[in-house]
């Protein structure tokens, strides 16, 4: 059976660029769902003068398409200062690679939203935020939503695991469904505070979860 990828995307599928992670990234992010059977981490490193990306890399979780995107947007990312980066499109991925099949084509919506989220984190822990938007529990609940519950592969805020979210005085305060011993709490922790720490006007984010 003829394959449905050309010839470029086989090629950064099999060989792909920048794969890994870094662990002193200046900002980083991961989106989608393993439940969906795709999701994407990527890394930044920025040079704080010129703020050119010196280095990124991305760990795929997905199929050919998503390695393909992931490999290709790295690519198109390096060496651009993030203001370029951000302006690089899922139609400028997909071409970069020759097109994609029609069904696989959110793989470069998803590649280019992961970048996107990765200057963002980096641009709020550096304070390079211009629109400040007070944090609301809208907002806070919408960060939850990109923290995984590994028990049933989806993110918190489907999975009910938010019983309670508290804002006041720039300290955030969130109450999870978990018991505190289970297996996955820590993770489940880590990466909420993550998400809600770099928010401009938050001070402090503690989490609470329930007995």
């Amino acid at each position: 059976m003829a394959s449905p990828y050309n010839d470029l995307v086989l090629e950064h599928f099999k060989n792909p660029r920048n794969t890994g992670r870094i662990e002193d990234a200046d900002g980083k992010a991961t989106e989608g769902s393993p439940a969906c059977g795709d999701m994407v981490s990527l890394y930044l490193k920025v040079d704080p003068e010129t703020k050119i990306i010196t280095d990124i890399k991305f760990e795929s979780y997905g199929c050919a398409s998503n390695i393909a995107t992931g490999s290709i947007v790295t690519e198109l990312a390096k060496g651009k200062t993030i203001e370029e980066a951000k302006k690089i499109t899922w139609k400028e991925a997909s071409e970069a690679l020759g097109g994609l099949p029609k069904i696989k084509v959110h793989c470069s919506v998803l590649a280019v939203e992961v970048l996107k989220s990765a200057i963002l984190n980096y641009e709020e822990k550096h304070g390079l935020i211009t629109e400040k938007v007070n944090t609301t529990e809208e907002i806070v609940r919408k960060r939850l939503k990109k923290v995984m519950n590994p028990i049933k592969g989806l993110d918190m805020v489907a999975t009910h695991l938010v019983k309670e979210i508290k804002i006041k005085d720039g300290n955030v305060h969130i109450i999870i469904d978990l018991p505190e011993n289970h297996q996955f709490s820590n993770a489940i922790k880590e990466d909420a505070i993550e998400k809600i720490e770099s928010l401009w006007d938050v001070n402090k984010v503690t989490v609470e979860f329930t007995d």
